[in-house]
């Protein structure tokens, strides 16, 4: 290799590697997106029926900031979730189209074409794949663009797999027989997750009736007796005691949360 294909490859990883710690979880720009309109409803709704006033919308910015994260957070694992799956499917066609005389580098560039068919070019492994395509042209190891493709989506099993894939490619070892255990162990990881997500759903399904709960109780009481609350309103006391009640609710749900959110 060249000094300047070393350097352009150099070049190339450290693009894509700054690309991945920006997205955490491998964010979508929609997903972003949808975070930031439904932290903007969350600290309106929080204003109205807390404060009844606009004015209250700039100290709010905690709540956004932690309603911004938070969401981050269950957005990103869900990504990460569906990185596995696509990456087991992924590297299942890398395996058959090795066994099919490819080497390994073409085997992946192959697999691309595959997921393309199955998930669509706008899919998460694609757009992935196509990364490690464009590193393979540039000289890049494909061993490190499976390690950044692990490090971006912050899968640990992709992370393992590309040590694993490292070290037997460069011992020698047998790639296909590494590619399909590999398989094994993330659907069966997959299929654990599965069946926790089925017992604990109606759990969840509780959890977000008892967060919406509270807004419709106060609804009622301030559709069916009108003036009932609003001592609470523009007045000292009244601003302390709805922040307190603020308070507590944030962290029933932030607690609930965590409650519910079981991982393999």
């Amino acid at each position: 290799m060249t000094v300047s294909a070393k350097r352009q490859g150099s070049r190339f990883r450290l693009l894509f590697w700054k690309k991945g710690a920006a997205d955490a979880g491998l964010l979508s720009k929609k997903d972003r997106i949808q975070c930031v309109i439904e932290g903007i409803m969350v600290i309106v709704l929080f204003a109205w029926f807390f404060y009844r006033s606009v004015l209250a919308l700039p100290f709010l910015t905690p709540v956004y900031l932690l309603y911004q994260h938070e969401r981050r957070k269950v957005l990103g694992k869900k990504r990460q979730k569906e990185a596995a799956v696509q990456f087991k499917d992924a590297i299942l066609s890398a395996s058959a189209n090795q066994k099919a005389g490819y080497s390994i580098e073409n085997a992946f560039q192959q697999a691309y074409e595959d997921m393309d068919l199955l998930y669509g070019k706008e899919s998460m492994i694609c757009e992935e794949l196509y990364t490690i395509v464009a590193g393979l042209k540039n000289n890049v190891p494909i061993e490190s663009l499976l390690y950044d493709f692990g490090k971006r989506s912050g899968v640990e099993d992709i992370i393992e797999f590309s040590q694993v894939f490292a070290v037997a490619k460069r011992s020698g070892g047998n790639l296909t027989e590494i590619i399909e255990r590999s398989a094994s162990v993330i659907e069966d990881k997959v299929e654990t997750e599965k069946e926790i997500q089925v017992v604990i759903s109606a759990r969840q399904m509780e959890q977000r009736i008892m967060n919406i709960v509270p807004f419709g109780i106060l609804l009622y009481i301030s559709a069916a007796s009108k003036g009932f609350f609003d001592m609470l309103y523009k007045n000292a006391a009244g601003i302390i005691i709805m922040s307190l009640c603020m308070a507590v609710y944030v962290g029933a749900v932030f607690l609930s949360g965590k409650i519910t959110d079981i991982g393999v």
